[in-house]
């Protein structure tokens, strides 16, 4: 999806333990392992007459990953991908040295239906060495994800590497992505489990850390890595999502990441010149935002 206004950052705060804001990027903390920015879509309704609609736009330097909790969208983009994207499945679009693509509800669903849209756009920064390399597209089921339960919990492990286990949804660094579904309110104790800087957006529900409460549509970011303990209500769904930091600064402006400023400013330039690969048959453009 098309980075066109960054999040508004709320009041980040310290709680002891953990940084808490509103997603990521936030004030205290840019990234998050190589996550580099996070867009909670919805929930919203769809329908009878407005329709997701998200016309061609580039990217560089990293990857999407789409995680769907409702709705349907299809994805095209210049590599010649057509992928419907359903509830459960991921999506990774590795867009190195240049991308562009298009998110619209299908036809199918357009036909006075009213359904919800939700889930989650996630951008992956790349590390320096594969951040030129030629785009790729990935879809994976919900099926192929590998996903058990633990303390009354349902867990999936959307991408890389934790609890013991691989996705296999191709990454290029150490990192990994935790569905968390609690059916019963648990300690959640990950020491061990997982490795690197560590995120949890709260989806639904509510965790307790630190004493102090933190409800949904906030992240909380541990100070410590490789470990973070808190108590997690019953009903709570939460993304767990980190991993090993990149070694140098990036780079972000609209929908391009980069370890080099030039490399952004180039970016920039062949967008407005229009030099990037284009999707089949779609003469839509989205303008590059002045600011």
């Amino acid at each position: 999806m098309s980075n066109t206004d960054l999040i508004i950052e709320e009041r980040s705060r310290d709680i002891g333990d953990f940084l808490v804001g509103r997603l990521i990027p936030f004030r205290k903390k840019r990234m998050v392992g190589p996550f580099i920015f996070i867009d909670h879509m919805g929930p919203e309704k769809l329908g009878p007459e407005k329709y997701m609609d998200v016309d061609q736009h580039p990217h560089i330097g990293l990857a999407t990953l789409t995680y769907l909790l409702e709705g349907e969208i299809i994805h095209r983009d210049s590599i010649g991908t057509e992928q419907r994207i359903r509830p459960g499945s991921v999506n990774l679009m590795v867009a190195g040295k240049g991308v562009t693509h298009t998110e619209r509800t299908p036809e199918d669903k357009r036909k006075g239906n009213v359904f919800t849209m939700h889930g989650y756009q996630i951008w992956i920064a790349l590390p320096r060495a594969v951040e030129d390399m030629a785009p790729e597209f990935y879809h994976i089921s919900g099926e192929e994800l590998p996903a058990w339960t633990a303390n009354g919990a349902d867990f999936t492990l959307v991408a890389g590497k934790g609890f013991g286990k691989v996705s296999p949804v191709p990454t290029h660094s150490d990192l990994f992505m935790v569905s968390v579904k609690a059916g019963e309110s648990f300690g959640l104790d990950i020491a061990g489990n997982l490795e690197g800087e560590i995120g949890i957006c709260i989806v639904t529900g509510k965790v307790k850390a630190c004493d102090q409460e933190v409800g949904a549509g906030n992240m909380l970011v541990s100070k410590l890595d490789n470990q973070c303990a808190l108590e997690v209500e019953k009903g709570t769904h939460l993304l767990l999502f980190g991993g090993a930091p990149l070694e140098e600064e990036r780079h972000i402006y609209w929908n391009f990441v980069s370890s080099d400023s030039q490399t952004i400013e180039k970016a920039k330039r062949d967008w407005e010149e229009k030099r990037f690969p284009k999707v089949a048959g779609d003469n839509t453009y989205v303008p590059l935002p002045k600011k």
